[in-house]
């Protein structure tokens, strides 16, 4: 598949959606639609539809965004200043949206990181969706699900 961000992907955002990836914004905590949500698929750029996380990774940090131990593939990471703290900002590879920030007090048995992503900036592709999307290789990366 080809991931990027397009004039017509941006155009089908919600404002919300827009103001999370677009310019770099957080969603009030406990509001997003996956904070609680644990079906087994994967995470997708809500812009360009590249693939971010697995469920199998998913765990519930209590942080109020949905909580990721690593990602699938496509994410880079950023040196943040911004609003007086020090932090690393995680955002799509090829959409170039932002995502959230990445934090080292995840659990330790998945390797003890916590990928904190607002919901705004994914879109979620249940398992039996994943190959008629074109996700079907990342299969395998959703079998241990809870």
């Amino acid at each position: 598949m080809d991931y990027k961000k397009s004039k017509d992907a941006l155009a089908r955002l919600t404002s919300e959606q827009y103001r999370v990836t677009q310019e770099n914004g957080t969603e009030r905590a406990f509001t997003g639609e996956y904070d609680k949500h644990f079906e087994p698929g994967i995470y997708v750029d809500v812009v360009s539809g590249e693939p971010l996380f697995a469920s199998s990774a998913k765990f519930n940090s209590g942080c109020g965004w949905p909580a990721f131990s690593k990602p699938i593939d496509n994410v880079t990471e950023h040196h943040d200043v911004s609003f007086g703290m020090v932090r690393t900002e995680v955002r799509s590879k090829h959409g170039d949206s932002h995502l959230g920030h990445v934090f080292p007090d995840g659990p330790a048995e998945m390797g003890g990181m916590r990928y904190c992503i607002n919901s705004a900036s994914l879109r979620f592709v249940p398992k039996d969706q994943m190959e008629a999307e074109g996700y079907g290789e990342y299969l395998d990366q959703v079998e241990d699900s809870k």
